[in-house]
């Protein structure tokens, strides 16, 4: 017997920190978000950056209602204000925490309004004119300069932070030494939870795999398959109208003669 699904809280993640890892898959639609809940994944995660993901968090929230859900802000936030005003409109669709990439000063005003948020460490992909796309963390200097990013997101107030792309002892040991839970994105295994996105998982884009992350289906060839489907069906209903094949008798609903004649016969005599 499936026992009934409890959605976590900001307290139950901290109660669980160091007992186990857990689950957390970032959704892009409801169909991915309540295949998710009903797999019994831990956590997800959406984007809240442009008008149509904010219009579909609220779809989200109402296709998994018993997950946690995270809504990622929009990345370059101008001010703490700006900042506070999208987490509180992602709070109150239904989302159960916010994830932001913005200055820790940012954060902490966030915090201080009392948002749940989610920082980032390690490699920013929209930063990556500073470091390339590569590993941050395999020199001592940025293993020292990581640390103390990490402290400083703490002291901030968040409550948790994504770790992209870091070595896997180095994310164990960061992960041991802050009160906040550590998100691993490509940092192995020994931090809080283990995080992928839907694409990943589900193979449905053309790019090559990260090293991070592992394929479990191929949905992108799933997708051209109905594609070609789609296309087929359109073509076979348009040569049977073209050819007469469709509609057949079947399809049509029939007015019985008698009545049709009687319908005529009073349209012609003008009443």
């Amino acid at each position: 017997m499936l026992r009934p699904r409890k959605k976590y809280t900001v307290h139950d993640l901290r109660q669980l920190k160091g007992k186990r890892c857990l689950t957390h898959i970032h959704v892009k639609s409801p169909e991915e978000a309540a295949a998710a809940e009903a797999a019994g994944v831990d956590l997800m995660s959406c984007s809240f950056d442009t008008p149509e993901s904010q219009a579909r968090l609220p779809l989200l929230v109402a296709a998994a209602p018993n997950s946690f859900l995270s809504g990622a802000t929009p990345h370059g936030l101008a001010s703490a204000e700006e900042a506070i005003r999208v987490a509180f409109r992602a709070l109150e669709v239904g989302a159960s925490s916010v994830y932001c990439s913005a200055s820790p000063m940012i954060i902490e005003a966030m915090a201080r309004e009392g948002i749940p948020v989610v920082g980032h460490l390690g490699m920013v992909p929209r930063h990556v004119t500073w470091t390339g796309y590569r590993a941050i963390g395999k020199t001592v200097e940025e293993a020292q300069e990581l640390y103390r990013k990490m402290k400083t997101l703490e002291s901030a107030g968040a409550y948790a932070a994504e770790l992209e792309v870091v070595p896997h002892n180095l994310a164990s040991f960061l992960c041991a030494r802050t009160s906040m839970i550590l998100m691993s994105l490509g940092s192995g295994s020994g931090c809080d939870t283990q995080f992928l996105f839907s694409d990943d998982i589900l193979g449905d884009y053309e790019e090559r795999l990260p090293r991070h992350a592992k394929a479990y289906r191929n949905f992108l060839e799933e997708n051209r398959r109905l594609q070609r489907e789609r296309i087929a069906a359109f073509s076979e209903y348009i040569a049977d109208v073209k050819e007469g094949r469709f509609p057949e008798r079947s399809h049509l609903v029939e007015m019985d003669d008698a009545l049709l004649d009687q319908f005529v016969l009073a349209l012609e005599h003008g009443s």
